[in-house]
């Protein structure tokens, strides 16, 4: 922990429809925990939303926590993860950043950029608002200081200046945030430690599951410096002309009600249900969250966990965003596992483990095997013309092909399933 840590942090929110912030309450800290209170004047507003309504209801007072949490999860969804937290620690401590509890959490929320992910930012002042967001920088800037911060080298002012604009955001990859026009990017940078290209390969995830037919955030690839560089148009934010809205958001371990320490407890089959009772056009939404599954074993994502999963909230009701961090992993062997249980204690990477999963989604068997038979046809069909469009190398080529994407053991028994079931 910081030697003088904060000790209260006022919760700012973008309301719907609106370009500029108004206090929400305000983060106190009791003991080890943050504990959060509605203003009376934002009660008082006839638009008042409440941040979350299933943590943190419309009411006045101090308010008590979920089970074996320690803030709030639907505020933590604003906080930064292991890369904003390293980008904080190089610019705070001015140390190589592998120890992320060396700054208390408010620190983290305060220290930040402010252009965060959803609609919430954190003040020392509940009457001014003080933005923490630099200029946009060029590409071969935020490079150069995401390598400088890999290696726990201490940025120049104007090198941290140009990462810290993107240390609100989630993820443990290097990347920023920039600004073009009427659009904001996440750009995320290849690694020093990569042993493939790894942004290439998130790349390709992503166009193939969107021409799958999923709803997935609209990506390109650029070059910096001779460097590859991923960007994903982020879909938490809309332009009009008197600046941007902001868009709120909850992640799928605020949904479930997990912290980190828990997430390995989060079930697919919890967060369908959650979605039959909490979200607009939930027979709609339970399709597109199975498809998803699907491609994540057949792309060789592995990565699935509760944070890579998000819902928007309007105040009333839950959409799913648009799918993100769709990231093939590396894989020494065949055999798999998913980060987020599948099917009662089963969270094996394989097909026929989402056939019986597939009633939980309110799809029935043919259903299931209907798009899992449709995403294996479009990755065949489309695979040469994406690595084209990547410029995947040959040798990257033969790395990905049956062993992230389409690997044998995902497929393990799904085409005999599918026979026995003709």
């Amino acid at each position: 922990m910081s030697s003088n840590p904060y000790t209260q942090a006022f919760v700012w929110i973008w309301l719907p429809g609106q370009t500029e912030p108004v206090v929400a309450g305000k983060l106190t800290l009791d003991g080890q925990h943050l504990l959060f209170n509605y203003g009376k004047r934002y009660l008082e507003r006839n638009n008042a939303m409440a941040i979350y309504e299933a943590e943190l209801p419309l009411k006045s007072g101090a308010q008590g926590l979920l089970a074996g949490l320690n803030m709030p999860n639907c505020i933590r969804d604003g906080a930064p993860d292991a890369w904003g937290r390293r980008v904080l620690i190089n610019h705070l401590l001015g140390l190589k950043g592998t120890d992320t509890t060396q700054l208390d959490e408010l620190t983290y929320l305060l220290e930040s950029g402010s252009d965060r992910i959803g609609a919430l930012d954190f003040q020392h002042s509940a009457t001014e608002y003080v933005p923490r967001s630099p200029v946009n920088a060029a590409l071969k800037e935020l490079l150069d200081a995401a390598a400088l911060v890999e290696k726990g080298v201490l940025l120049t002012p104007d090198l941290e200046q140009a990462l810290y604009h993107g240390s609100s955001i989630g993820g443990a990859r290097p990347k920023a945030l920039i600004e073009d026009g009427q659009k904001k990017f996440i750009a995320k940078f290849s690694s020093s430690t990569d042993l493939y290209s790894v942004v290439k390969a998130e790349f390709i995830a992503m166009r193939l599951a969107a021409l799958a037919g999923l709803d997935v955030a609209p990506v390109s690839m650029a070059q910096a410096a001779n460097k590859d560089v991923l960007l994903i148009e982020r879909f938490d934010r809309i332009h009009v002309a008197d600046g941007w809205q902001r868009k709120a958001m909850v992640s799928a371990l605020t949904l479930l009600a997990l912290d980190e320490m828990m997430a390995r407890y989060a079930s697919y089959e919890d967060l369908a249900e959650i979605i039959r009772h909490r979200f607009r056009n939930a027979s709609v939404t339970l399709k597109e969250l199975f498809s998803r599954l699907v491609f994540n074993i057949l792309c060789g994502n592995t990565d699935d966990h509760a944070r890579n999963h998000a819902a928007f909230w309007n105040g009333d009701m839950l959409t799913l965003t648009p799918a993100y961090d769709i990231c093939p992993q590396g894989r020494t062997g065949n055999e798999a596992t998913q980060a987020m249980l599948i099917c009662g204690d089963n969270r094996m990477s394989q097909l026929t483990t989402c056939l019986d999963a597939a009633q939980n989604f309110l799809l029935a068997r043919e259903e299931a095997r209907a798009i899992i038979g449709h995403q294996i046809e479009v990755i065949e069909a489309n695979w040469t013309s994406v690595c084209d469009e990547a410029n995947l190398s040959e040798t990257d080529r033969a790395l990905f092909w049956k062993r992230q994407f389409l690997n044998p053991f995902a497929l393990e028994g799904f085409h005999e399933a599918t026979n026995n079931a003709a």
